[in-house]
């Protein structure tokens, strides 16, 4: 049976991002009164036992503010000092309005690496976890104080998208300056059409995504998709809705217009969903029409199927593997290195200890460490799915 909407005291456990424009002003700074409102949304939810997290926006436009650094796109040195100082500020800005409530606020600052790398992720989770079970609200924000560019997320929409599927969420509700998805930019096209309800993101809605509409604010509807594969794919559904009323979650529940995205059917396991959500792929397998097959049957990818070996990773690593026509379909973990991967692509697996030396996996990539990211004929290539984890065998879970 197709997911309904519903209302959001009915979700266990919510993700909540902010965007930089709805927080803070450019010349004033923060929006105290505004924050002091989300804060008693999210009260009432907690009231009736949702559990709470909020990705934040902000640290860097508050920081530029008290230190009055000018306005347009800041050099990395100034964007993280202003991190530095805006961090402090943010992270008392939500304790002291959530504290109005008897609510105590936790901060957590993660880097791309803190929710890519396996062993850093589960200790991400545990501790939101962990703060969630003391009746906290975690607040979280990229670490942009250390992050740079090649090594950070960019935007928090698909960070909040992470940790949602991190934790387990099933609802992420995305404020922004926009109260949904239309069929193309609405300040640009007068005929857009809103969309209320997105059943499946596809490649069309995919290409209705427009760009960032404000200074303060680094994602725009681009990122809000992305972030809405990431979620999806986990069986956590997504809410795009503007965050400019005063109480903007009320608002929603009011009836207010928004986007809602439905989840995913048949969510991955938790494990599958992270190595599916994986934004850089160590490498890349090209594959034929018959292991394209093998694996959309449940086969693990044999060295046989493959055709192309690029990129540099080590066993272990999360891979892309690309069907004929170069689009990625699947994404697993390397059973081999890849100057070995190259050496046996293409060969039978009784050919492997001949070749490598010594009596290697029978599978390039496991099905047990193997997801598709695709379905036959949709997502353009270079596309990937949603994300969330789980241990092997049901060792910790969300």
């Amino acid at each position: 049976m197709a997911a309904t909407r519903k209302p959001l005291e009915k979700y266990r456990r919510i993700v909540i991002k902010i965007g930089s424009a709805l927080l803070v002003e450019r010349k004033s700074g923060l929006k105290k009164a505004w924050l002091d409102a989300l804060s008693a949304d999210i009260a009432a939810l907690k009231m009736k036992g949702v559990e709470v997290l909020v990705v934040s926006s902000g640290a860097i436009a508050l920081g530029r503010t008290v230190l009055n650094l000018p306005a347009g796109v800041l050099r990395l040195e100034d964007s993280q000092a202003a991190a530095a100082v805006g961090q402090i500020a943010l992270a008392r800005a939500w304790s002291e309005s959530l504290s109005a409530d008897q609510i105590i606020a936790g901060q957590i600052l993660l880097t791309l690496g803190d929710t890519e790398e396996r062993r850093r992720y589960l200790n991400a989770r545990a501790t939101i976890n962990q703060l969630l079970k003391l009746g906290s609200v975690p607040i979280i924000n990229e670490n942009d104080t250390v992050a740079t560019t090649e090594i950070r997320y960019g935007d928090n929409d698909r960070l909040a998208a992470r940790v949602a599927t991190m934790v387990g969420a099933d609802l992420l509700v995305l404020l922004s300056d926009i109260d949904g998805l239309y069929t193309a930019p609405p300040h640009l096209d007068p005929e857009a059409r809103f969309l209320e309800t997105i059943a499946e993101i596809t490649p069309e809605i995919e290409a209705m995504a427009g760009g960032a509409a404000s200074e303060l604010s680094r994602g725009g509807m681009r990122t809000k998709i992305d972030a809405g594969k990431i979620a999806t794919t986990a069986g956590c559904a997504m809410i795009i809705a503007s965050g400019k009323p005063e109480h903007p979650l009320k608002a929603i529940e009011a009836g207010a217009r928004s986007s809602w995205f439905a989840p995913s059917g048949s969510p991955v396991t938790a494990r599958k969903t992270w190595i599916a959500g994986q934004l850089l792929p160590a490498g890349s397998v090209t594959v034929d029409a018959g292991a394209e097959n093998a694996l959309r049957s449940g086969k693990s990818l044999l060295p046989a199927g493959v055709r192309q070996v690029t990129g540099s990773f080590s066993r272990g690593d999360t891979i892309a593997i690309l069907g004929a026509t170069g689009r990625e379909i699947a994404r697993g973990l390397a059973g081999y290195d890849v100057h070995e991967a190259r050496q046996i692509a293409g060969k039978k697996s009784a050919e492997i200890a001949a070749i490598l030396g010594y009596a290697g996996r029978a599978a390039m990539v496991h099905r047990d460490d193997l997801v598709m990211t695709a379905p036959p004929g949709k997502r353009p290539e270079g596309e990937a799915p949603g994300q969330d984890e789980d241990e092997r065998k049901g060792k910790l879970h969300a």
